[in-house]
């Protein structure tokens, strides 16, 4: 293809089109005509073509002099939502962090009593164990676990401890039963877990939690790190702001499905 393709194939008035809806999209009380020319950058003649088109076609509606977006631009965006996984939307949110922090990114769910990858974004190699969507990891000595663990009800919380395996992995694993149980708490109440050299020696990780519009816990979200690279107090004063601005994001998709 040659440099000018890109440019021949460029449609000038649908971007045009696009940037009106976008601007609809930013004001949902309505515009009029002449405020939607002056915020499009368009002449009144070129803005109510553009306006009258989107009416007929029914991704906008007119009363009196305000024009607005219709509903039916969402319920195109709701059979987009629902045909493409939510982890295709979540992998350039956590790439972006991934790249910010120079650390790699993951999410997971919990499955039984380990916490399963569904989304990663690796780093600089930080962990022996080979890291890939589906990878099983135990809940008790994660970050992601404990936070997943965090949205267990009372009961359900006592019945993972005392049926689940809860292994030493390293000679900083928390084993002891009650303890975990006060650890996951702590981590509901302050919303974040840090999970210091319980899975590895040398590998930090930091985790928060993903919610569904009933604010229910559905998945975690996590940053790792080399010990070299961060403390804990850095990691919840450095990345942990950053980790919440990227849950939140990802969680909207959680709503809006």
């Amino acid at each position: 293809m040659s440099d000018e393709q890109p440019v021949r194939d460029h449609v000038a008035s649908l971007e045009r089109g696009l940037a009106v809806m976008e601007i609809l999209a930013a004001n949902p009380a309505g515009l009029t005509l002449t405020e939607t020319a002056d915020k499009a950058g368009l002449t009144r003649a070129g803005a109510r073509r553009f306006l009258l088109t989107l009416v007929a076609t029914g991704y906008a509606v007119q009363a009196g002099r305000n024009f607005s977006l219709s509903p039916r631009l969402l319920a195109q965006a709701r059979i987009w939502l629902h045909g493409v996984p939510l982890w295709t939307f979540a992998e350039p949110f956590m790439r972006e962090t991934a790249a910010k922090l120079h650390e790699s990114c993951s999410a997971a769910i919990l499955s039984g009593e380990d916490m399963v990858y569904v989304a990663r974004v690796p780093g600089p190699r930080i962990i022996g164990v080979d890291l890939q969507v589906g990878a099983h990891l135990p809940a008790h000595c994660t970050a992601m676990g404990r936070v997943l663990l965090s949205g267990l009800n009372d009961a359900d919380l006592e019945a993972f401890m005392t049926g689940a395996g809860i292994a030493q992995r390293t000679p900083r694993t928390i084993t002891d039963r009650t303890k975990l149980v006060e650890i996951v708490k702590d981590v509901g109440r302050s919303g974040f877990a840090i999970v210091d050299e319980e899975l590895e020696i040398g590998l930090r990780s930091i985790a928060v939690p993903l919610r569904d519009r009933s604010n229910a816990i559905v998945a975690a979200i996590n940053v790792s790190t080399q010990t070299s690279r961060h403390t804990p107090a850095q990691m919840e004063a450095e990345l942990l702001p950053i980790l919440r601005q990227v849950a939140a994001r990802i969680s909207d998709f959680f709503v809006v499905q």
